[in-house]
C-alpha cells in the first residue's frame, strides 16, 4: 500500500535471524499445542533459513511516458522531461525507499496494517498471487531473457532472419519472459532508430489443425494473398524466394506458443515453419516456444541437415531460492506481512522438489489464503488470526500434491474402504506381503464388528475384491477354492493411511498398520 514501510535486509543472514526471532515470537504467541504441532516441521527448516535470498530493497518505478531504453534494452527515466506542470521546474525523482522513509518520519503519516478481514486486501493478495497478474520486472530470468533480446536485436541490426526454440518444463518463464522482450524490442527500435518490427503472435493450442498455422501468417503480414490459389505455405515460400520490388523494409516477428501441438508424425509443419526464416528474402525473426525439451532432439537434426537449425534457449526448472524470491517480489508492494517466513519457505521447497513449477506455487499460495479464510471465519474473537502459517501452507499444500489414487480411494463405497483397510492391518501385523481371501475376510469381519458395521456375506465380499482388482488397487489370483484365492496389494499402503486417516471409525485401525 502506499505509504507503507517496508522492512529491507542488506543480506541473507539478516533476513535469517529475523525469520527465527519471527518463529520464537510467534512459538510465545500461539496456543502450546500448536506450537508443540508445528515445532518438528519448523525446526526442520531452521537449519536451512540462511539460505533464503533477501527481498527486493525497492519496488521499480513505473513505466511512464518519459521512459526510455538504452543500448542494452534497459528502461530508464529522462529527468530532464520530468517538470511539473505548475512552474515548468524539474521533478526530483526519489527511490521508493527514499519516500518509505520520508513519509515514515512525517507524524500526520500513517502506516497502513494488515487487516486479514477486510476483504478488498485480501482480494488484493489473490490478485498479487494470480498467474495471470504479470509483474512488472522478471526476476530470475534475466540471463535467459538477454539472450533472446540480444538475438531479435541482432536480426533487427542485420536486417536478418532467424529462428529461435524457446524449450523448458511448464510453468518456467518462458512465455513471460518473450512476451516482455517484445516490448523491449519494440522500445528498444524506437530508441536505436529502427522500424518497429511487426509482431504476430500465436498460441497453437487454439490452431483447428496444424497447418492453419500458415493461414494465419498470410492474414497478418499478407492479406492480399488470401484469395489465391496456392496453399499458404506454397504462397509464402514463393514470396520469400523472391526479391520484391516493393518491401516495407519492417521485420516481421512471429511468436508461437506451445509449439509442441504443431507435431505431426514427421514433423514436416514444424520442418517448413523453420525453413520460411531461411529463404533468401525472409524478413521473419521466429521464436517457438515450447514445453517439449526433447521435441528439439526429434526435428533438430533433420534442420540442421537443411541448414535451418535455429537457435535454442532452455529454461530449467524453478529451484527453492528462486521460487521464493519471485513470491517476494509479488508480495513485498503490498506493504504488509501475510504469510510467515517459513510457510513460503515450505512452499518453495516443496515446488522445487516436485516440478520447479512457478505456476504451481501461486496456485498453492493462493491455496493457503483460502485455507486461511476458511480458519477465520470460524475463530472467535479470542483466537484472532494474524497472518497465514505453517500450517495453512501445509494443508494447500497437501491438496495440492496429492496423488490421483488418494482420491480413487477416497470415493470408494465403505465397505470396499474397508477391505483396504484390513489388508493393510493384516500385512503390516503378520509382516506378509501376501494373503487369501478366507484370511482377508476374517480381518475385514473384526474391522466391521470394532466399528460396529454389519459385514457383508463371502460371495459378495469376493465380488467387491474383484472390483478393487479391476481398479488396480489389489491384486486377487486364481485357484478352485475362493478362500484359497492369492491376494495382494498393488498400491504403497501408505496412500490407504492417507486417504483414510481423516475417516474416524476406520483411523484406529488403520493406524496400526
Amino acid at each position: 500500500m502506499p505509504g507503507s514501510k517496508i522492512p529491507s535486509f542488506s543480506s541473507a543472514s539478516e533476513l535469517g535471524s529475523a525469520v527465527v526471532d519471527d518463529l520464537e515470537i510467534a512459538g510465545r504467541c500461539q496456543g502450546s499445542s500448536t506450537s508443540r504441532k508445528r515445532s518438528r516441521s519448523q525446526s526442520a527448516l531452521r537449519s536451512s533459513i540462511k539460505n533464503v535470498p533477501s527481498p527486493a530493497k525497492r519496488i521499480p518505478p513505473r513505466r511512464s511516458s518519459n521512459a526510455i531504453v538504452d543500448s542494452k534494452g534497459e528502461i530508464k527515466l529522462d529527468l530532464q522531461q520530468c517538470c511539473d506542470d505548475s512552474n515548468g521546474e524539474p521533478m526530483v525523482v526519489s527511490s521508493p525507499k527514499i519516500l518509505r522513509e520520508e513519509r515514515s518520519s512525517d507524524p500526520c503519516f500513517q502506516r497502513s496494517t494488515w487487516n486479514p478481514r477486510d476483504p478488498t486486501q485480501i482480494q488484493a493478495v489473490k490478485e498479487a498471487l494470480h498467474v495471470a497478474s504479470a509483474p512488472y520486472n522478471i526476476v530470475c530470468r534475466e540471463d535467459e531473457q538477454k539472450s533472446i533480446l540480444d538475438f531479435c536485436k541482432t536480426c533487427i541490426e542485420q536486417d536478418k532472419s532467424g529462428s529461435l526454440y524457446v524449450c523448458g518444463c511448464p510453468g518456467t518463464g518462458k512465455s513471460l519472459s518473450v512476451k516482455k522482450v517484445k516490448e523491449l524490442l519494440v522500445l528498444w527500435a524506437k530508441e536505436a532508430g529502427f522500424q518497429t518490427p511487426e509482431v504476430l503472435s500465436i498460441n497453437c493450442t487454439l490452431l483447428t489443425k496444424a497447418s492453419e498455422i500458415f493461414s494465419k501468417v498470410i492474414e497478418k503480414f499478407h492479406p492480399h494473398l488470401r484469395n489465391n490459389s496456392c496453399s499458404p505455405l506454397q504462397d509464402l515460400q514463393k514470396l520469400y524466394s523472391q526479391k520484391r520490388q516493393l518491401s516495407s523494409g519492417k521485420m516481421m516477428m512471429i511468436i508461437v506458443d506451445e509449439m509442441d501441438y504443431l507435431r505431426t508424425r514427421d514433423h514436416q509443419v514444424l520442418h517448413d515453419l523453420f525453413m520460411l526464416s531461411t529463404l533468401p528474402y525472409s524478413q521473419c525473426i521466429l521464436i517457438g516456444i515450447a514445453n517439449a525439451i526433447d521435441l528439439a532432439d526429434r526435428f533438430l537434426p533433420r534442420l540442421e541437415s537443411l541448414n535451418c537449425k535455429p537457435n535454442v534457449v532452455a529454461y530449467c526448472a524453478y529451484s527453492k531460492d528462486q521460487i521464493l524470491k519471485i513470491i517476494q517480489q509479488r508480495l513485498i508492494a503490498l506493504g504488509y506481512d501475510i504469510f510467515e517466513p517459513i510457510a513460503l519457505e515450505f512452499c518453495a521447497r516443496k515446488v522445487a522438489a516436485a516440478s520447479g513449477d512457478m505456476r504451481k506455487a501461486l496456485d498453492v499460495c493462493r491455496s493457503a489464503i483460502e485455507v486461511f479464510e476458511a480458519e477465520l471465519r470460524l475463530a472467535t474473537n479470542k483466537e484472532e488470526l494474524k497472518i497465514v502459517r505453517f500450517d495453512h501452507m501445509d494443508i494447500a499444500l497437501s491438496r495440492a500434491f496429492k496423488p490421483l489414487i488418494v482420491d480413487t480411494i477416497q470415493s470408494l463405497p465403505q465397505h470396499q474402504q474397508i477391505i483396504l483397510c484390513s489388508v493393510v492391518k493384516f500385512f503390516w501385523q503378520c509382516k506378509k506381503n501376501a494373503t487369501t481371501l478366507g484370511e482377508l475376510n476374517r480381518s475385514y469381519s473384526e474391522i466391521c464388528k470394532d466399528s460396529h458395521i454389519p459385514p457383508v456375506g463371502m460371495l459378495e465380499f469376493t465380488n467387491m475384491c474383484r472390483a478393487l482388482s479391476d481398479q488396480g488397487l489389489l491384486n486377487v489370483g486364481q485357484s478352485k477354492e475362493i478362500k484359497q484365492k492369492r491376494v495382494t496389494l498393488q498400491i504403497d499402503g501408505s496412500d490407504v493411511r492417507f486417504a483414510l486417516k481423516k475417516i474416524s471409525m476406520l483411523f484406529a485401525c488403520n493406524a496400526n498398520g
